[in-house]
């Protein structure tokens, strides 16, 4: 989705070539993962001559809340508070990010 956003749009082996560049990938695993995405509602695609392109279908905010919520039903069962955990604890959160998230619990 990073890369489709970059660039507005983007065929399957856009995606697969800047991926490259990162790690290895299989053009097939880029190929099935675009699929899903567009079966989501997150990616649409129009043919061109000779390849699908794809383009975002949903603003990127709304896109990463649909997939955070998506990940936390399945890992967590729904419940936020041991992601939030997790983070607390594995990332080095300065003091004026625990702030700026309490702050955001209580403007809520």
């Amino acid at each position: 989705m990073k890369i489709v956003w970059e660039r507005e749009s983007a065929t399957v082996r856009d995606v697969y070539e800047a991926l490259l560049e990162r790690r290895k990938v299989a053009y097939t695993t880029v190929m099935t993962m675009m699929k899903i995405l567009e079966r989501k509602k997150f990616l649409k695609k129009t043919q061109t001559e000779r390849a699908y392109l794809y383009r975002p279908a949903q603003p990127k905010g709304r896109v990463v809340g649909e997939m955070v919520r998506e990940f936390v039903d399945r890992v967590f069962n729904g419940s936020a508070a041991p992601l939030l955990v997790h983070l607390v604890k594995e990332h080095d959160l300065s003091p004026e990010d625990l702030e700026e998230i309490a702050g955001l619990r209580r403007n809520k």
